[in-house]
């Protein structure tokens, strides 16, 4: 009886999303992402280190962002979602919350974007797209290089973009990338905020372009680096559970 309730009271807490902790053992690397509230597009962005003592230290930041324009909802990624919790749909406007691997670089900047040569690096042009359209599943939220410049109407607007400065240089958050669930969301990314700053983005994490460019140059991916988006009483409630910095 007494082995029964205590699997009951452990099942229960995965069901909350509280007992499996998101941030991998071997993470010694996070940028951590801290919003006021769930429907805030605002946030404050650090990157934090393990030192040799095994403790985490911010080395970068802290940074203004932007987030989606309804601010956050619960992503696809490292962590387990609350049962019953509100999950991130396309076209939500919302940013993703919770514990993403990153992925690699997307560019059409001319300027050079230094990163460590183990990090994927795409120079973006005309052929490559990234499939939104719930409409082709085997698709969805995937890059795709057609052997053409983009001409049919569906491939131009699922082109990546091209002459969009804040979109010219993309680090990948993977966010609904493994085996991806259509419809949940697509090409989640942090990119040069606009306006400085005085704009939300659709759902991705936008910054200030220098502060990209430094957390882009410091990211090591021998250090297992993640993203951690969460409101700030969610980062406080699961900050054990998770093994959160």
């Amino acid at each position: 009886m007494k082995g029964f309730l205590h699997t009951a009271i452990l099942l229960l807490l995965v069901l909350c999303g509280l007992a499996v902790a998101a941030v991998p053992r071997n993470c010694t690397q996070a940028i951590i992402g801290i919003a006021d509230n769930w429907d805030s597009s605002h946030v404050t962005l650090s990157l934090v280190e393990k030192n040799a003592q095994g403790q985490w230290v911010r080395v970068m930041g802290p940074w203004r962002g932007r987030l989606g324009r309804n601010g956050l909802v619960w992503g696809l990624g490292l962590h387990s979602n609350p049962w019953r919790g509100t999950v991130k749909r396309e076209g939500d406007g919302r940013s993703p919350a919770g514990v993403f691997a990153i992925g690699g670089l997307w560019v059409t900047n001319r300027r050079a974007v230094q990163h460590h040569p183990a990090i994927p690096y795409v120079k973006v042009g005309p052929q490559d797209l990234w499939v939104s359209d719930p409409a082709y599943p085997h698709l969805y939220n995937r890059h795709v290089r057609l052997d053409h410049p983009a001409r049919t109407s569906w491939e131009r607007r699922e082109q990546m973009r091209q002459t969009d400065y804040p979109h010219s240089i993309k680090l990948l958050i993977c966010h609904n990338t493994d085996e991806p669930k259509v419809g949940a969301g697509s090409s989640i990314f942090f990119h040069i905020w606009r306006r400085d700053g005085a704009a939300a983005t659709a759902g991705c994490t936008s910054m200030d372009e220098q502060n990209l460019r430094a957390m882009i140059a410091r990211l090591n991916p021998a250090r297992t680096p993640v993203y951690i988006l969460l409101p700030r009483e969610e980062y406080a409630r699961r900050r054990s559970s998770w093994r959160l910095p």
